[in-house]
């Protein structure tokens, strides 16, 4: 497949890209390349492979949910940094 300039632009109006116009001839064929070794992936005979999620064998060991006790606001408030009265206080990360 051949990147032409109309591909080429539309391309790198959705991808958010910006680049010089003595950079367009390289960035075709830079990507007629990439497109080319992605095609050549349609030649290999995978019949009896059979698909991947994922590359490792190892299965997450999950716990079962166990209800129990929960922590209580106020002994949760005794481990704050900073309180006032019933609230954690935090930072200001917004500024107005």
């Amino acid at each position: 497949m051949e990147i032409d300039r109309p591909l080429l632009d539309k391309i790198a109006h959705l991808a958010r890209l910006e680049f010089d116009e003595k950079d367009a001839e390289r960035m075709m064929a830079d990507m007629t390349a990439i497109v080319g070794w992605v095609e050549k992936l349609s030649e290999v005979d995978t019949t009896g492979v059979e698909p991947l999620t994922t590359m490792s064998g190892e299965i997450n060991a999950l716990r079962d949910d166990v209800v129990g006790p929960h922590l209580s606001h106020d002994r949760a408030l005794q481990n704050a940094p900073a309180k006032d009265d019933t609230y954690f206080r935090v930072p200001k990360v917004i500024e107005s």
